[in-house]
């Protein structure tokens, strides 16, 4: 183990020892004059004396030491070489707790690939939304070196689109996992809401039929259509807009609030919204793009909702296309853990020292505890 400085220019500090110094080379104690008879007999000019004296020795050098910790403290020191080098064995939540063991070396430190990397042993974590990412983050907070042996299940969830890559070896293992707990599956039913004008009114059936479609059975379909006149309310989540024009100021504040607006043909969409294709044609041509607005996202319609030039309305799979687009689902993040081992050859990330700071800190407090102990005595002299 090495000690450093960080910041060896704060040592500058170090000049502050001076003020205890001149305040207790000036300090003098109290006097006073006494008047006595037989003066005549003594020099009327003797010569002066001084003598460089310092008072409460023991409470200048506490004061010195006080400050010369706290210019240490400044000065940010570290000790390197000062990391646990034991093995490291980081197991996913959701791996049997039967055969962690058998594969951890004896004296390897167990810990859950989780956020705060916590021991083996407690309470289990929930499973990591990205445990590619924590995984990274346990490589590069290693002392390069140390052997770390990752224990995974079967299935990853939540990786990202290429292998790891880290700076070590690693020793993969593949563990059966835990069953997970049901849950019923639920169909996306996101309630409707279509404003439309007397010209357009002829679309909302083809709007309804899919609301019909996402519903339970024997439930009614989550479903309202009016005029634009009609206010739309702010708790809506998606919003059908089949009117010509440009979009109500209203109706952009809300899309720009988080809300998610599928624009008929007509309706100009506004102009700083990037777009992406969303949905295509047998042979390839767009017949909706989207983009986002604010918080919220814009779904334009290129084409008349007419069967004459969009056919696919009629299509039996159009209520889950539509709901689709209204919310979109997450990119597929599940890999066979096994295919999923990381790659070696990574740069390696620089060795992360210990903070002595904090351990200076606690004596600087007992330091200054005891330095307001010697100064508020009653044995002692007059104060300085």
């Amino acid at each position: 183990m090495t000690p450093a400085l960080l910041a060896p220019a704060a040592l500058a500090a170090l000049a502050a020892v001076l003020i205890p110094l001149v305040i207790h080379i000036a300090r003098r104690d109290e006097s006073r004059q006494v008047d006595f008879a037989a003066l005549r007999w003594l020099d009327p000019k003797p010569s002066p004396r001084r003598r460089l004296r310092l008072d409460e020795r023991l409470l200048l050098a506490v004061r010195l030491l006080l400050l010369v910790v706290v210019a240490v403290v400044l000065a940010k020191p570290v000790l390197w070489g000062a990391a646990d080098d034991r093995p490291v064995v980081a197991v996913i939540p959701g791996v049997r707790a039967a055969g962690i063991g058998e594969t951890a070396p004896a004296d390897a430190r167990q810990v859950w690939l989780a956020p705060g990397f916590p021991a083996v042993g407690g309470l289990t974590p929930r499973a990591p939304q990205n445990p590619v990412s924590l995984l990274r983050q346990l490589d590069a907070e290693l002392p390069p070196g140390v052997p770390l042996t990752v224990v995974v299940p079967t299935t990853l969830d939540g990786v990202d689109a290429e292998r790891p890559r880290l700076s070590r070896p690693v020793a993969w293992r593949v563990q059966p996992q835990a069953p997970p707990a049901k849950t019923p599956s639920r169909r996306l039913a996101p309630p409707l809401v279509v404003r439309h004008t007397a010209e357009t009114a002829d679309g909302v059936r083809y709007f309804r039929a899919a609301a019909a479609a996402w519903a339970q059975a024997d439930a009614d379909p989550d479903f309202e259509a009016s005029l634009i006149d009609r206010p739309v309310d702010q708790a809506t989540t998606y919003l059908v807009w089949l009117a010509a024009g440009p979009l109500p100021a209203p109706i952009m504040a809300w899309i720009r609030r988080g809300g998610t607006a599928l624009l008929g043909p007509d309706t100009r969409p506004p102009a700083e919204n990037p777009v992406a294709v969303v949905w295509r044609d047998p042979v390839g041509e767009p017949l909706a793009v989207a983009g986002r607005l604010g918080q919220g996202r814009v779904v334009h319609l290129t084409r008349p909702l007419r069967p004459a030039s969009m056919p696919q309305l009629l299509e039996p799979d159009f209520p889950d296309v539509l709901a689709r687009m209204l919310a979109p689902p997450p990119a597929p993040a599940r890999v066979a853990a096994v295919d999923h081992a990381p790659f070696t050859g990574a740069a390696a990330y620089p060795q992360t020292p210990l903070d002595l700071r904090p351990w200076l800190a606690v004596l600087i407090a007992l330091i200054f505890a005891v330095e307001r102990a010697l100064a508020t005595r009653r044995t002692r002299g007059a104060a300085p």
